[in-house]
C-alpha cells in the first residue's frame, strides 16, 4: 500500500505543481506560507467529538478555497512532509498515504464541492459540504488502506469511528465557514479571487497561527484522534515504530519544563518553519513561472 501511493502521489503532486506555476502571481507568495502555518499550528489543536476521543482541523477545503485547488495541494502535501520528518507526526513511511488522502483526494473533493456549488444563496453550505467531505473522504480512504492492508477491522469499532469522523468533519465544516467569514469580512473578495493581495488578512491570519500555536497547547484536549482511538481498541499500539529520530518529537521541545512550555515552544518553530517552507514554496514556483 505505501509504495502504490508512492507511486501514485509524486507524478500527481508533480502535475499539481506545474499548473501551480501556471497560476501563481507575486501577490499570492506570502498567501502560501501564511496559510500553510495557520493550518499547521491549528492541526495541532485537538477538540473533543465525544468521551475518550478528540479531532483537529485538517484544513484541506481552507486551503482549497483560500489557494485555489494546485496550489492547496502543494501546501498541504509540504505540511505533511515536515510533520514526518520533524515531528514524527504522521510517519515518513506512510507519507505518501496521506499525501494521497488530504492532498489530493480531500483537496479535489473540496474544490469540486465548491466550483459547483459554490455561488449564489448555497456559498456557505458548499464551503461547508466541501471541508466536512474532505475529511470524511480522507478518513474512508484511510480506513480501507488499512484493510487493504489486512487489517481486519470488526464492525462495532469500525461503525465508531465513522461516527467519530463525521462529527469531526462536521466540525470542520463550521470552522471552515466561520475562518473564510472571517477572512472575507477583512478583505473582502479575497476568497473569491485568491491572486489579489491582503494584506489585513495575512496578518490576522499569521496571529491566529501563533495563538493557536501557544495558548492554543494549554487549551488542546489530550484524548486520542478517532484513528488513534480505533488503533487503541484493536490492541495494535505496540505495532508502531519509530525508525528515526526527529528534533521535535511529539510536538516537544526536549529538555524544556513544564511541558506546556516545551509544546508551544514547538508550535512556535513549526510555524516558523512551515511558514519558511511555504514562502519559499511560493518563490519557487512563481520563479519556474517566470
Amino acid at each position: 500500500m505505501w509504495l502504490g501511493l508512492d507511486a501514485v502521489g509524486v507524478p500527481a503532486i508533480g502535475w499539481l505543481a506545474r499548473r501551480a506555476q501556471r497560476e501563481m502571481s507575486e501577490a499570492a507568495v506570502p498567501r502560501l506560507g501564511v496559510m500553510g502555518a495557520f493550518v499547521f499550528a491549528a492541526q495541532m489543536v485537538n477538540f473533543p467529538v465525544a468521551p475518550g476521543a478528540s479531532g483537529h482541523l485538517m484544513g484541506a477545503g481552507l486551503l482549497t478555497f483560500t489557494l485555489g485547488p494546485a496550489a492547496a495541494a502543494m501546501v498541504m502535501t509540504a505540511v505533511l512532509a515536515l510533520q514526518a520528518l520533524i515531528f514524527q507526526d504522521g510517519g515518513v513511511l506512510a507519507l505518501g498515504a496521506n499525501v494521497f488522502n488530504m492532498a489530493l483526494a480531500g483537496v479535489l473533493v473540496a474544490h469540486l464541492c465548491y466550483r459547483h456549488f459554490g455561488r449564489g444563496q448555497f456559498r456557505s453550505a458548499a464551503v461547508f459540504a466541501g471541508a466536512a467531505l474532505s475529511v470524511l473522504v480522507a478518513a474512508c480512504l484511510a480506513l480501507a488502506e488499512l484493510v487493504l492492508s489486512g487489517l481486519a477491522i470488526p464492525p462495532a469499532p469500525l461503525l465508531i469511528a465513522m461516527g467519530l469522523f463525521a462529527l469531526t468533519a462536521a466540525v470542520e465544516g463550521g470552522l471552515t465557514v466561520a475562518v473564510v467569514g472571517a477572512l472575507e469580512r477583512l478583505n473582502p473578495g479575497w476568497v473569491r479571487a485568491p491572486q489579489t493581495a491582503a494584506r489585513p488578512a495575512l496578518a490576522a491570519l499569521l496571529l491566529a497561527a501563533l495563538l493557536l500555536a501557544t495558548a492554543g497547547a494549554l487549551l488542546a484536549a489530550s484524548h486520542p484522534d478517532s484513528l488513534e482511538r480505533l488503533i487503541e481498541q484493536m490492541g495494535l499500539g505496540d505495532r508502531t515504530r519509530q525508525w528515526l529520530g526527529s528534533p521535535l518529537p511529539d510536538y516537544r521541545l526536549p529538555l524544556v519544563d513544564p511541558p506546556w512550555l516545551a509544546e508551544a515552544a514547538a508550535g512556535l518553530a513549526g510555524v516558523a518553519v512551515v511558514l519558511f517552507a511555504g514562502a519559499l514554496l511560493g518563490h519557487w514556483l512563481r520563479k519556474r513561472r517566470v
